[in-house]
């Protein structure tokens, strides 16, 4: 009789935090319940209310649990590249990143690396903007930016993904690991696109699952004008430097 494996074998889930205490407890036990075997990588930026001090503790307490702490807020790309680093130092076979604020349903977690598991996929991303994904919770005014800012890397990046700018997804660790992260220039939320962009240029699989989106339970959310504006230029910026690449290839 062949046994059912059990979900999260090598897996790293990678949750950045910052001013995160009331939420981290519940989401860390929900996590390492979709994910048995799986290990929870905390990565708090200084959080001044006391998260990254509820992560040791909780570490204490589960194996299971470990905490990188960082010198103070650097933006979410740069707390997630310095997770993901520990990942693999640490001998992941896949990883998955997503929000300790619970818009990002742990119960989706066996599913996002299911196509990882079974081979078909290197990267998979939890999907609002697929048949079955939703949005719950938000406004017009923020439903409007997130499909227009996924509409608009799409388009500049000829990209086939239908949610660019989301965070939660799995990847497989090789793929992970192929990418020069020292390049990587994006500090915020302009990261998931650049992140995407990068595994869809070296060659990577790339699929998506349906995901139920919701606000955040706790806390307000940290989306800014200058974020947006960061993500338009960033795009831009990925787009004008393959192009003149191309065009000194061409030269050669």
């Amino acid at each position: 009789m062949t046994e059912t494996p059990v979900p999260g074998i090598g897996t790293w889930v990678v949750l950045p935090t910052y001013d995160e205490v009331e939420n981290l407890p519940g989401i860390a036990a929900a996590i390492l319940e979709q994910l048995p075997i799986a290990t929870l990588l905390v990565v708090d930026d200084s959080s001044p209310d006391g998260t990254g001090e509820l992560a040791d503790e909780l570490a204490s307490h589960n194996p299971r649990i470990r905490v990188r702490h960082r010198a103070g807020k650097q933006g979410l790309g740069r707390a997630y590249l310095d997770g993901f680093r520990v990942a693999l130092d640490g001998g992941a076979e896949s990883v998955v990143q997503m929000d300790a604020d619970w818009s990002h349903d742990p119960a989706v977690l066996p599913a996002l690396l299911e196509p990882i598991a079974a081979g078909s996929a290197d990267l998979v991303i939890g999907s609002r903007y697929v048949r079955d994904g939703h949005v719950l919770d938000w406004g017009i005014g923020r439903r409007l930016i997130s499909r227009l800012g996924s509409l608009f890397a799409r388009t500049v990046l000829s990209l086939r993904p239908n949610d660019l700018t989301g965070g939660f997804k799995a990847w497989r660790a090789s793929t992970l690991a192929a990418i020069p992260m020292h390049g990587v220039h994006a500090g915020g939320y302009v990261f998931q696109i650049e992140m995407t962009y990068r595994a869809s240029r070296a060659g990577a699989r790339v699929a998506e699952v349906p995901i139920t989106f919701r606000d955040r339970r706790v806390g307000r959310s940290k989306m800014s004008r200058r974020i947006i504006v960061e993500a338009l230029l960033v795009v831009l910026r990925l787009r004008w430097d393959e192009l003149r690449a191309r065009r000194l290839r061409r030269r050669r």
